[in-house]
C-alpha cells in the first residue's frame, strides 16, 4: 500500500508523544541511564566500514553508527523517521518527496542539506551492489531547498520506502565523498556523519573505539560514552569473554554449538530472532566462466552430493531452516513454497558426473575444483560441502581468506570454481536476490553481486518486471517463476537459512529496537547499572 503523508503524520504523532515500542533488551518502565562503555565483540577484521559502496557485514553494522539513513523501521517494516522527517509518494510511485530535519550537523560542524542527500542516493546507484538495484530507476534528485529532496523515477521501485536506513542506504557529506571514487573508502579522520557515535580510533586486528557524537541532533542520545568494538578471531574465545563479562555484546558471536550453554547462562541473553533486514540465505554458486558448469548435469550431481538437513544439523546444530531456493524460506511473502530441495541422493550425482564425462580415475578423483567460502560463514560449512563432494569423486581445496582478500579473489580476480557465499534476501528480493542473478549486476571488482557470471534473458526480464511491479499478488507470481527456472536450472544450489543470534549481557538494553536488528545506529542502547 502507497505510503500517505496522512499515515505518515499520525506515526509522527505518536514518535512526538513518546510512544516507543520496546525493543529487544529493553528494561520496562525504567528510563535509560547515560554512561558508560559498551565493549562489543566482533568479527571478522572490520575493512570497509561505510555502506555507500558496499553491503558486506562490516559495512551494514559497523558504518550504520556514524552514518544514518533517511528512515528506520519498526519490526513490521513501518517507517520512522530519522533524517527525514516527513516524506509523500505520488500515486503513480515516481515521485519521492523528503522534508528533511533541520538543524542537523555533520560531526565536523557543516550542515547536513538536500544536496547530502542528492549526492548519497546517486553514488548509491553506482557504487552499491543493491543501491544498482534499489535506485536503478532513480533518473534524478531534486533540491528545490537545503531541507527538501525529491526522487524522480523513471518508473516505480515499489520497494524503495523499506530501503532508506543507515545499514542499507547511508547518508554520507557531500563535501567529504564528493572527492572520492565511487569504489572508494574514507580515511579514518573522513568518517564524518550524523549517526550518534564518532570513529576515534581504528587499530587493524585489535579494536574500533567509538566516541559520543556532541554534535548529535537527537539528545541526551546516544546512551553511552563509548563503543570498543573488540575484533576477535577465535570463536571459542569469543564465547569465553561473553561468559566472563569482558565483552557485552556480539553478533552471530559463537559457534552454533554453544548456544545452548549461554541460553542457561543468567547473566546472559540470547536473541535468534530474524530481523526483517537480515533475510539469510546461504548458498552456493557456481563460476561459470568455468565450462565445466555449464553442463546442467554437472551442476544438479553436485546438489544431489549435499544433504541439506545434515548441513544444517552439523554446522548449525539445527539453528535455522533448510532454505532450497534463492529465495530464503523466511521471506514467505515471497518464496515459492512448491520449490523443494534436490534429493540426497549420492547414486544418482555418481551417474550424472559418470554422464557428463567425469569418470573416476585410478586415484577415485573425478575432477579438482576451489570452493572458497565467505568469512562470515563457520569453518566447518566449507569442510561439509568438501566432505560431501569427496564421497562422489570431487576433490575440493577449500580456500579461507579475510574479508578484503575474499572479495577480491572472488569478484575481482574470479579465482574460484565454486564459492559458499552468504548473501542476505534483506526485506525484499529485488534488493537481496535480484543482484546475484542480474546479468546487469556482473561488473568485475563489485562485491556481493553476481558472483556467477550468471545470465539468462527470460530470467533478466522477471527481475526487471519485478522490480517494478506495485501490484503484490502480480509481482509474487513473478517472483514464484523465477524461483522456478532457476531450480530447474540449478543456477545455484540454495543450501540453509541459519537463525542470526545476538548474545548481549543483561545489563544491556535495547540492543535491537527494530527491523535493522543489530545494524541499527546504537542510539537507543544503554547499560543499567542495577542489571
Amino acid at each position: 500500500m502507497p505510503l500517505t503523508r496522512r499515515r505518515f503524520q499520525s506515526s509522527l504523532l505518536l514518535a512526538s508523544a513518546g510512544l516507543v515500542i520496546p525493543g529487544r533488551g529493553r528494561a520496562q518502565g525504567t528510563r535509560p541511564v547515560s554512561g558508560g562503555t559498551l565493549n562489543w565483540v566482533y568479527f571478522p577484521d572490520p575493512s570497509a566500514i561505510i555502506a555507500i559502496n558496499t553491503s558486506s557485514g562490516t559495512g551494514q553494522t559497523i558504518g550504520s553508527k556514524i552514518n544514518e539513513g533517511l528512515l528506520s523501521y519498526d519490526y513490521d517494516l513501518s517507517p520512522r523517521p530519522v533524517l527525514a522527517v516527513a516524506w509523500d509518494i505520488s500515486a503513480d510511485g515516481t515521485r519521492y518527496t523528503f522534508r528533511l530535519r533541520p538543524g542537523v550537523k555533520w560531526s565536523d560542524g557543516h550542515d547536513f542539506t538536500s544536496a547530502d542527500v542528492a549526492f548519497s542516493i546517486l553514488r548509491l546507484k553506482i557504487a552499491h551492489p543493491r543501491g544498482r538495484i534499489t535506485f536503478a530507476n532513480v533518473e534524478d534528485v531534486e533540491t528545490p531547498d537545503p531541507l527538501t529532496a525529491v526522487l524522480v523515477l523513471s518508473r516505480p521501485a515499489p520497494f524503495l520506502i523499506t530501503a532508506l536506513a543507515g545499514a542499507e542506504s547511508p547518508i554520507v557529506p557531500k563535501h567529504i565523498y564528493a572527492a572520492f571514487k565511487p569504489e572508494e573508502q574514507p580515511r579514518l579522520e573522513q568518517t564524518i556523519g550524523t549517526g550518534p557515535f564518532l570513529l576515534k580510533e581504528w587499530v587493524p586486528g585489535s579494536h574500533l573505539l567509538f566516541v559520543r557524537n556532541p554534535l548529535y541532533w537527537d539528545a541526551p542520545k546516544p546512551y553511552v560514552d563509548r563503543l570498543v568494538l573488540k575484533v576477535v578471531l577465535d570463536p571459542a574465545a569469543r564465547a569465553a569473554a561473553l561468559e566472563a563479562g569482558e565483552v557485552d555484546i556480539g553478533g552471530n558471536p559463537v559457534p552454533y554449538g554453544d548456544i545452548d550453554r549461554l541460553k542457561a547462562n543468567k547473566n546472559l541473553v540470547v536473541d535468534t530472532t530474524t530481523y526483517a533486514y537480515s533475510g539469510p540465505q546461504q548458498q552456493l554458486f557456481f563460476n561459470f566462466d568455468n565450462k565445466l558448469f555449464q553442463n546442467r548435469s554437472v551442476r544438479l550431481a553436485l546438489a544431489h552430493a549435499i544433504d541439506l538437513k545434515a548441513l544444517l544439523d552439523i554446522v548449525y546444530f539445527g539453528y535455522g531452516q533448510v532454505s532450497p531456493s534463492p529465495v530464503s524460506t523466511v521471506l514467505p511473502k515471497f518464496y515459492n513454497p512448491k520449490i523443494q530441495a534436490w534429493p540426497f541422493d549420492p547414486k544418482a550425482a555418481e551417474r550424472l558426473l559418470d554422464e557428463a564425462g567425469l569418470k573416476r580415475g585410478t586415484d577415485g578423483i573425478r575432477v579438482k575444483l576451489r570452493l572458497t567460502q565467505n568469512p562470515f560463514i563457520p569453518a566447518s560449512f566449507g569442510d561439509f560441502i568438501r566432505n560431501s563432494l569427496r564421497r562422489v569423486g570431487v576433490d575440493v581445496e577449500v580456500q579461507r581468506f579475510d574479508l578484503a582478500t575474499f572479495l577480491n579473489v572472488v569478484y575481482k580476480d574470479r579465482a574460484f570454481d565454486l564459492v559458499v557465499e552468504s548473501l542476505s534476501n534483506t526485506f525484499d528480493p529485488s534488493l537481496g536476490v535480484q543482484r546475484a542473478y542480474w546479468s546487469k549486476n556482473f561488473k568485475l571488482g563489485l562485491p556481493f553481486s553476481n558472483a556467477a557470471h550468471y545470465g539468462n534473458p527470460e530470467v533478466d526480464s522477471l527481475l526487471e518486471a519485478a522490480a517494478i511491479e506495485s501490484d503484490l499478488p502480480r509481482r509474487r507470481e513473478i517472483w514464484f517463476k523465477f524461483q522456478e527456472i532457476i531450480h530447474e536450472e540449478v543456477a545455484s544450489i540454495d543450501l540453509v537459512a541459519p537463525a542470526g543470534v545476538i548474545v548481549a549481557h543483561r545489563k544491556v538494553k535495547n540492543f535491537a529496537p527494530g527491523a535493522e536488528g543489530i545494524t541499527g545506529s546504537f542510539a537507543d542502547i544503554w547499560i543499567d547499572p542495577n542489571a
